[in-house]
């Protein structure tokens, strides 16, 4: 792990410019990356979310003539440190912020790049304030949040006849926000929630809170769990024989790296929504090919297709507007990239809204059956497809302050 003397110094040595540019006399574009590189969610963003953004800077440098920079940095999951390196890449030119796998990191660059008037990119982090009570005219938050995990998964279930639940929550903050979200959603639509069980993070031995479930007798036993403990749980449900006869397994936030590494004989069956998934249609699987070469044959989540989908949009006003313009003032850009409708070939019906929110169709999908499965990363079977007004939390719903952002 870093300190933060080396984490600070060694941000030149992390330059990666785009290559094949025509115009030299235009403006440099440097966006700076700031993630979890060393821990728990260092393999869900880190350098598959590198290789995606990068790969949105070369295809613009090769399409718009653009000139751009990314640098890259282990925040560590500290606060302190992350607004040390945001501060310092600010003061030394850096346009953009990308990333961020830390909601109190998010938040709090929120502030500093309004204040900075520069362009923040928020991405594979879930708190849904950054569109809400916190947005700004400076931030876009892209790909999910847990409003979005809650909305489009209990909506699914309820639709498919899942209008009974059983949570199985991690004991803090998170867990208890995406279980009352998704238990929410539940209940408008007409179900039940059936009763819960709060379990403390690194708990090993989930067979009393499944016997509950069980017993519980709910159609759907919904894990508001994250990492280790979300792997664990579901590795135990299948020996309980949840999600493979009567009840449904329903996943709140799981990732295809996650999923790869249970198996799936350990996770077949389980329920989750994502808004990507690399072998959804043709466009995705040729944006998957594409990157390929950059992250070692392992197709990019969710979270690092959604690097690709931010820079790309972001270069794409930049492009609009003119390099200097965009550098001049971080807020006019991001109010041009909300006028440019979303093309990419990750993200499908796609806008961004007022708030900063970016909206697009959600997929719920089955966990295959190994027999099912054509190939190592063949994981998911897509169970429905549910629209922008429905995956997301409305506007009203999320309590930006009209003229804020």
């Amino acid at each position: 792990m870093l300190s933060r003397r080396a984490a600070l110094s060694g941000l030149s040595g992390l330059a990666l410019t785009a290559p094949a540019l025509r115009a030299q006399t235009v403006p440099t574009l440097r966006i700076g990356i700031l993630q979890d590189r060393s821990g728990p969610a260092s393999h869900l963003g880190g350098a598959g979310s590198v290789a995606c953004a990068r790969l949105a800077a070369e295809e613009m440098a090769e399409r718009a003539g653009l000139k751009v920079e990314l640098l890259q940095a282990d925040h560590q999951n500290k606060p302190d440190l992350g607004m040390s390196i945001a501060r310092q890449w600010i003061d030394s030119g850096v346009d953009a912020l990308l990333e961020f796998n830390n909601s109190a990191i998010a938040l709090a660059v929120n502030d500093l790049v309004r204040d900075r008037d520069k362009v923040m990119l928020a991405n594979n982090v879930g708190n849904a304030a950054l569109s809400g009570r916190a947005c700004t005219p400076n931030m876009t938050h892209w790909t999910f949040d847990t409003a979005m995990l809650a909305n489009s998964l209990g909506n699914a279930l309820v639709e498919q006849g899942g209008d009974t639940c059983f949570f199985i929550r991690a004991d803090y903050t998170f867990g208890q926000a995406l279980r009352d979200d998704t238990a929410a959603v539940v209940e408008k639509r007409g179900g039940r929630v059936l009763g819960e069980v709060a379990v403390p993070v690194g708990t090993t031995d989930f067979a009393s809170a499944l016997v509950r479930a069980q017993a519980s007798r709910a159609k759907v036993v919904a894990l508001a769990l994250f990492g280790t403990d979300l792997l664990n749980c579901i590795k135990q449900a299948g020996e309980f024989g949840i999600g493979r006869r009567n009840q449904k397994l329903g996943a709140l936030i799981i990732y295809l790296q996650d999923v790869h590494s249970l198996g799936l004989a350990a996770a077949q069956g389980t329920q989750l929504t994502e808004s990507f998934y690399w072998d959804l249609d043709d466009r995705t699987r040729a944006f998957t090919r594409r990157v390929l070469p950059q992250t070692g044959g392992v197709p990019p989540n969710m979270g690092q297709a959604g690097a690709y989908s931010a820079t790309l949009h972001y270069l794409k006003a930049v492009a609009a507007l003119g390099p200097a313009a965009a550098k001049a003032s971080g807020r006019t850009t991001v109010a041009r990239m909300k006028r440019l409708p979303i093309e990419d070939d990750v993200l499908r019906n796609a806008r961004i809204r007022e708030d900063g929110r970016v909206v697009s169709d959600v997929f719920l999908f089955t966990v295959k059956t190994p027999a099912a499965s054509k190939g190592e990363w063949d994981l998911y079977e897509r169970s429905a497809t549910i629209g922008p007004d429905q995956a997301w939390r409305s506007m009203a719903d999320g309590g930006c302050v009209p003229g804020k952002a």
